[in-house]
């Protein structure tokens, strides 16, 4: 008789004052509890909603009917909620398959082309004070970390519906000179990468591109709304042009989704989340399609050790893969939350789990002791998303 799913579990955890970690917790009828997260900021009590209704459908089900019951579909109603906890669904349902199998869960992908995942650290949440030499020190850490590409996202709090408001010409000369400090902190041969979170107009995004251009940036990310195909292909000329890529579409859930940008040229680097894409089946698709338009796959992964382990498995199977990102310096809660395979970092890299199933097992006593708090200063401004 097949494995049955008999519980799904939604477990938000507080971790600073600013994020909290969402995760769900898939049980089954032979004892093994699967893993998956779905980490998405300010939306805890949809993503506990959604994952009781998920509940509803799935218990009693075959763990093993993963393609029926964690297929994504594009125009759920439920829009980046719904389809980030079926990318945790699906995480779970993967991470079930692995340990009864024995396996690792990249070898049940067809096995890993490297044993060791490159990363990039994202030293943004772990800035303090936010100023150039706050940005500066940060970007030190990382390189005494053994890190050699570092992210940052310097121009908070501007948008570019303020434009016309004094304060946001001296917010856009804060970020710049945020920038300027890293590149001399970690000199002309560390990658760096800046964020700009959708902040810009394009006519914004083309004078960020000409201002950056003598900082040798790897990639400038997210300059403009996801929408504005037509734009996004002009800045990532104008980006080409001097020397950067383009990187970008971090929220975007489904192959149907990221087909567009692929077939129309809108970014270098394309940035599927685990946690939204659709999981590990949506991943892969989006990567291969990459590939064949010559696109590299960074996946976005700034959130918790859940997101970060599936990400490993996925990226060990990659072949268009560049660095992955991780939050770095944010908490020391990332390396103590799950046990079983080390999450330290090494020399700038990670190793790709070998442990069956996901490797990791979250430590519930300690999640539920710091259950999630509403957040009353979240990192984005809410017309960011």
């Amino acid at each position: 008789m097949s494995m049955r799913i008999t519980a799904l579990e939604f477990l938000g955890v507080a971790v600073t004052p600013k994020t909290n970690w969402c995760f769900l917790l898939l049980r089954t009828d032979a004892g093994i509890t699967g893993l998956g997260e779905c980490t998405l900021g300010n939306q805890e009590p949809l993503l506990a909603a959604e994952v009781s209704r998920l509940a509803a459908r799935v218990v009693g089900e075959p763990a093993g009917a993963r393609n029926q019951l964690a297929r994504l579909l594009p125009h759920a109603p439920g829009g980046l909620v719904a389809q980030t906890v079926l990318s945790a669904f699906e995480q779970a349902l993967w991470d079930v398959a692995a340990q009864a199998a024995g396996q690792p869960i990249h070898a049940l992908l067809g096995g890993a082309l490297r044993p060791r995942i490159p990363l990039y650290a994202n030293i943004n949440r772990g800035t303090h004070p936010r100023t150039p030499e706050g940005f500066a020190a940060a970007a030190t850490r990382a390189l005494a970390a053994g890190f050699r590409a570092v992210k940052l996202a310097p121009f908070d709090p501007i948008i570019w519906e303020d434009a016309a408001d004094p304060a946001w010409r001296t917010g856009y000369a804060e970020g710049l000179a945020r920038i300027a400090a890293v590149r001399q902190a970690v000199g002309p041969d560390v990658a760096l990468m800046v964020d700009a979170h959708w902040r810009f107009s394009p006519g914004g995004a083309a004078a960020l591109i000409r201002d950056v251009a003598a900082l040798s940036l790897f990639w400038l990310e997210c300059p403009v709304a996801e929408a504005n195909h037509a734009e996004i292909r002009r800045l990532r000329g104008m980006a080409n042009d001097r020397g950067m890529r383009l990187a970008g579409a971090e929220t975007l859930s489904g192959l149907a989704a990221y087909r567009p940008l692929i077939e129309t040229g809108c970014y270098d680097v394309l940035m599927p989340d685990m946690k939204h894409c659709g999981g590990h089946e949506e991943m892969r698709r989006i990567a291969a399609l990459a590939l064949t338009a010559g696109v590299e796959i960074a996946p976005h992964n700034p959130t918790g050790p859940v997101c970060h382990a599936h990400s490993l498995h996925a990226c060990a199977t990659l072949p268009n893969l560049l660095p992955l990102e991780v939050q770095f310096g944010e908490t020391e809660r990332f390396f103590t939350l799950c046990g079983g395979a080390p999450l330290a970092f090494g020399a700038g890299d990670a190793a790709v789990p070998e442990a069956a199933g996901l490797g990791v097992a979250l430590d519930e006593a300690g999640a539920r002791a710091t259950p999630w708090q509403a957040q009353s200063h979240p990192w984005l401004d809410p017309r960011l998303g």
